[in-house]
């Protein structure tokens, strides 16, 4: 674990495994598929997957491919977690990513089942065809998956469900509690309903079925998930099932009491019957945080009817005593709407209210106040008496809401206490310029309305107030008071605007409707981020409405494939004795093997692979003849070898000629033969697989001249960092003289200073790791003179800067070639035969395609050979087909086949790269792309 994260964390760390991508492939690979143990090739793969650096992205796509074949389900599950790494460092890769879901989500382990969902979640949410065949084997391994799969498993199967099903709730409508019409529908509408039954699909009922025993799950993330399934599923009748488990959560920690209590917030709105014969585990308790506090106060208010107002008033009355201020406020909000959704009890809850007028908690009083203004909305000429008491109350409270509150019920209702209002509006002058800003405008609102009610007794007090208003510091008071001047007081400048201030500043107002706050969270899901926030995440996926026709559901059939009967045994082995044969003729391995046995073994074998036909006699013939003959052929199978894998068979041979020594004098002369044969071949297999470079490859790779040398030079050097030396180098596109991995470069050294340098050399002690073939020591270069020299670098396949030291006499410089991607190439000649025979053999996870979009000055023959060869230094391959250019190159230092192909499909064109090197793929991959996109020449 401490390695994993250093791994991860490390940015040094991870500058080196760039610069060293291809032995790092070498060492991945070998860990994730060659490792016995399953947690080394699971922990090797993590570690990969966890590397943040995007040159290694297809190294991580290789090893993800071959982990998810793996017969660890543990390593498939650790492949599964790697996807959604992949996905986030390069969503390029999605189509190559689903291909690997696709497979996953066939497997049947229950390990493998909740990451793969979730790597699907993640990177394709939207390709529902996945889940069509794999649907019922989900729904059947959900019980055993483990918990947290679980989660992500019906989260997406809920989602699935909707788009797959039609409604249960339709036959349900005449149970819904708020749909009063359904209740009183006519017989005949009835009659019309029950012509078309709703039949549950059978999918649809398992999928309820097979989640239903996870309500008594430990894991209360699982509870909720089934819950929300239920909630957006189920029929309406059925929901009853999942209120024991979810009030069984309110015993767990704080986190979840929370996200449970909202849920249940959400759900009590809509279905009050659910939770009704539980509202006692809904009370208060000492204990809770005030944000549970809030959130069972919003459940107890939801569930208020007639029948239980009484026991909940109760209740409330308590809460408000409680010394937690803002918990009390918000029971006085719960009176208040209690009063507004129940009639019968609007009297007793105000006046309830009146009496906490006179509590000694401020924030009480202002609360109340706040409630009474929206209660008296309602029906205010019937309560002018609470009016007056809330008036000498008045100087007693300091809340700026509160007192705000108030005069605004003196304004709106002056006329029913016609001789308060003046004389409040008469202290409010006094006090007017001590006042918060929400108190000074609602003081301005009320001389004006008394202005136009009692002109006689507040025209004075209304012009005072509009003075002090037309010089406060804040300017919405200054713009409020001079909109009101011109709108009350009649002047010249007034229009007609004035004539209809009364109409404008006395019109009745709508009472405001107090509801929950929770009333518009059923637009999300429950039980998700968007749903606790009250707002859309980043991620969130909305839930589909039914569709009206449910979609085909053959779709979701899987063919039981019968098992194969066997024939009898006789024929089973007469079968066996011909597929042997064929297969000995065609195999050597398999051959030697038999003639190890023993030396009639060997003699049937050989006479076999001469001929299947012969006769019994001929196979009873000399033995060693027939063994000489067979092994005569096999050894000059070794002379046709190419020659660097005879090289490499020959050395295993002498390593090996000194144990044959020992063991030759103490065994027959035939099986001598025999082993030394055996071994030969042996060691040619061997030999093969130290190789890099198939033979195949070797034999048909044939280099041929550059078609186009770029004349552009590098700076190697400049000569004010050189003090008077300055280099620049080229690619010359040439074999090199030095070796056959390196390429070939060209240096340029000019002397720009006054004086003469000597000894212009590489110093021996800077290479970085790659081998460069130095040039000769210059003794002397004279001021304002140049010399060329060349000189070979192996890159081993890779971009990584070539660093070193360029030195004089006196000096020592640090300077760095940096290859393009297309220098490390050189191009070979093929038959456009070949070409399509390499390309079919480098197919799969060796080939990398774009689809581009070409200007129309790049769509000409010769224009597209001029970009991709100025590109790469790859060969044309001569093509039949008018619309396919084809190109062919092999890396300098491995050898590796590079095939390049383009099609052009009007107005695209499709880009192939066939290679091993797949990070050298994709490289030119991109930038073949923008050369051929590019219009400039």
């Amino acid at each position: 674990m401490l390695n994993h994260r250093f791994l991860c964390r490390n940015e040094d760390l991870k500058e080196m495994l760039e610069s060293n991508k291809e032995s790092l492939k070498l060492e991945a690979m070998k860990r994730i598929v060659g490792d016995p143990n399953q947690l080394i090739r699971a922990s090797a793969l993590r570690v990969l997957s966890s590397i943040r650096v995007p040159i290694i992205v297809p190294i991580m796509m290789l090893a993800i491919k071959e982990a998810a074949t793996d017969l660890s389900p543990y390593v498939r599950k650790t492949a599964a977690h790697a996807i959604q790494k992949l996905y986030s460092l390069d969503p390029d890769q999605k189509e190559h990513l689903i291909e690997v879901i696709e497979k996953l989500l066939k497997d049947k382990s229950t390990l493998v089942a909740g990451s793969v969902v979730m790597a699907f979640e993640e990177v394709c949410p939207d390709r529902i065809d996945l889940i069509h065949k794999n649907y019922r084997k989900l729904c059947n391994l959900l019980v055993d998956v483990e918990e947290w799969g679980q989660v992500v498993i019906i989260h997406m199967l809920t989602r699935y469900a909707r788009t797959q099903f039609v409604s249960p709730w339709r036959e349900d409508a005449m149970f819904d509690e708020n749909n009063e019409k359904a209740f009183y529908d006519s017989e005949e509408e009835r009659k019309v309903e029950q012509t078309k039954p709703y039949i549950m699909d059978p999918d649809h009922r398992l999928l309820l079925r097979n989640t239903k025993p996870l309500l008594q799950s430990r894991n209360t993330a699982v509870v909720m998930a089934v819950s929300q399934l239920y909630w957006h599923l189920a029929p309406k009748h059925e929901l009853s099932i999942i209120t024991k488990s979810l009030v069984r959560l309110l015993r767990s920690h704080r986190e979840v009491q929370y996200v449970v209590l909202q849920n249940i917030a959400t759900m009590s709105i809509q279905r009050k019957g659910m939770f009704e014969p539980f509202m006692k585990s809904f009370y208060v308790r000492s204990t809770d945080a005030t944000h549970i506090k809030t959130l069972k106060l919003e459940i107890l208010t939801n569930l208020a009817n007639e029948a239980n107002i009484s026991t909940i008033l109760r209740e409330f009355q308590t809460y408000v005593k409680s010394q937690d201020k803002a918990f009390a406020a918000a029971t006085i909000q719960a009176i208040g709407r209690c009063a507004t959704n129940i009639s019968e009890v609007t009297d007793t809850c105000l006046n309830g209210l009146v009496l906490l007028l006179s509590n000694r908690d401020e924030t009480v009083v202002a609360e109340s106040v706040v409630v009474i203004k929206k209660l008296l909305q309602t029906q205010p000429s019937q309560h002018s008496d609470i009016i007056k008491h809330m008036a000498k109350l008045f100087d007693n409270i300091t809340v700026p809401m509160a007192r705000a509150s108030i005069l605004w019920l003196m304004g709106e209702y002056c006329e029913h206490v016609p001789k308060i209002a003046p004389d409040v509006l008469r202290k409010m002058a006094k006090t007017f310029t001590n006042e918060e800003d929400i108190v000074k405008l609602q003081i301005v609102n009320l001389a004006a309305k008394l202005y136009l009610t009692n002109s006689k007794q507040t025209k004075l007090l209304t012009q005072y107030i509009l003075n002090l208003g037309k010089y406060d510091q804040n300017y919405d008071i200054r713009d409020r008071t001079r909109f009101i001047r011109q709108l009350i007081v009649p002047n010249e400048k007034s229009g007609a605007l004035s004539k209809y201030a009364r109409r404008i500043l006395m019109a009745p107002k709508p009472a405001p409707v107090l509801q929950s706050a929770f009333k518009d969270r059923d637009r999300f899901q429950l039980g998700t981020l968007s749903h606790t926030l009250n707002s859309q995440a980043s991620g969130y996926l909305e839930l589909s409405d039914w569709p009206a026709v449910a979609p085909d559901q053959s779709v979701r059939n899987v063919e039981v494939v019968e098992p194969v009967r066997l024939p009898s045994p006789a024929l089973r082995k007469s079968k066996t004795a011909k597929s042997n044969e064929k297969f000995y003729s065609d195999s050597e391995e398999e051959e030697e093997e038999e003639e190890e046995g023993s030396s009639s073994e060997g003699s049937s074998s050989s006479s076999s692979e001469e001929s299947v036909s012969e006769s019994e006699s001929e196979e009873n013939s000399d033995d060693s003849n027939k063994s000489s003959s067979s092994q005569s052929e096999k050894i000059l199978i070794i002379t046709y070898l190419p020659p660097q894998i005879m090289q490499k068979t020959l050395l295993l041979i002498i390593m090996t000629k000194y144990i044959l020594i020992h063991i030759v004098l103490s065994i027959s002369t035939q099986f001598f033969v025999n082993c030394m044969c055996s071994l030969l071949h042996l060691c040619v297999f061997l030999a093969c697989q130290f190789d890099v470079v198939s033979w195949h490859v070797h034999v048909s790779l044939q280099a041929s001249s550059p078609v186009f040398v770029p004349e552009t030079s590098h700076e190697l050097l400049h000569r004010m960092t050189g003090k008077g030396l300055s280099a620049q180098y080229r690619f010359t596109r040439q074999p090199c003289i030095y070796g056959n991995s390196m390429v070939s470069l060209q240096l340029t050294l000019s002397n720009s200073s006054d004086q003469a340098l000597e000894n212009i050399h590489i110093s021996e002690k800077s290479s970085t790791g790659q081998n460069i073939h130095r040039f000769n020591a210059i003794e002397r270069l004279e001021p304002q003179a140049s010399v060329t020299v060349s000189m070979g670098v192996d890159f081993n396949d890779s971009t990584q800067a070539a660093n070193f030291q360029l030195c004089t006499k006196e000096d020592e410089f640090s300077v760095s070639i940096q290859p393009a991607v297309g220098e490390l190439l050189l191009p070979i000649t093929m038959s456009e035969a070949d070409f399509t025979k390499e390309q079919g053999k480098l197919m799969g996870m060796n080939e990398s395609s774009a689809t581009i979009t070409m200007t129309p000055e790049n769509v000409s023959s010769q224009s597209v050979n001029r970009k991709v060869v100025s590109v790469a230094n790859i060969g044309v391959i001569p093509s039949s087909q008018e619309n396919i250019y084809r190109f062919a190159g092999k890396t300098v230092s491995s050898g590796s086949l590079v095939l390049v192909s383009v099609a052009l499909k009007d107005p695209d064109a499709v880009i192939t790269i066939n290679t091993e090197k797949t990070v050298i793929g994709s490289m030119l991959l991109r930038q073949f792309k923008t050369a051929l996109t590019n219009s400039c020449p």
